[in-house]
């Protein structure tokens, strides 16, 4: 498949995609605000330099685009130019990203990852929803990690894979 833009113009439109202060990203921020969280953003002295810190709760949430960290999910379409340009591009995301989240673990901090499929697609939850959850997994202090994820078509008649937590006890 060829592309239909130009060099320039893929350039162009490739430049404007933002890592920070995304929809989904400001979504999750306002919402948690106003359920009276407070939060430092992008701290870079964490691994992976997590989206939201929430130090009082010893607490990170990483708010992830399907397509950049390759989500399992109806929003992810591998392109079909430059195959093994994205291929090795998205999988080297995953791999950060799991070193990330191992790193944080390891230091004792406890991570959320939303996904953009919650909050958009055919399978969203909605905002409300995943605040809701967002908050769940602030306010527990036995949930180490949970993923925020859309409903997939596979699972839309098992309301399971929500907020699918992974508890994990703390060790010292």
């Amino acid at each position: 498949m060829v592309d239909v833009l130009t060099p320039a113009q893929r350039r162009l439109n490739m430049s404007r995609i933002r890592g920070r202060d995304t929809r989904p990203e400001m979504t999750i921020r306002r919402g948690l605000h106003a359920c009276g969280f407070r939060y430092r953003l992008q701290d870079r002295a964490l691994p992976g330099r997590p989206d939201l810190v929430f130090p009082r709760h010893r607490a990170v949430i990483f708010v992830h685009g399907c397509f950049w960290h390759g989500h399992d999910c109806p929003l992810f379409k591998l392109p079909g130019t430059r195959r093994g340009f994205w291929e090795a591009k998205i999988t080297s995301n995953r791999t950060r990203d799991e070193r990330a989240v191992a790193a944080l673990l390891e230091q004792r901090w406890r991570v959320a990852t939303v996904w953009e499929c919650s909050l958009r697609g055919t399978g969203k939850l909605g905002g409300d929803e995943v605040i809701r959850l967002c908050q769940a997994f602030l306010l527990s202090r036995e949930t180490m990690q949970v993923n925020i994820r859309g409903m997939s078509r596979a699972n839309e008649e098992r309301q399971q894979n929500v907020g699918e937590a992974v508890s994990k006890p703390g060790s010292a």
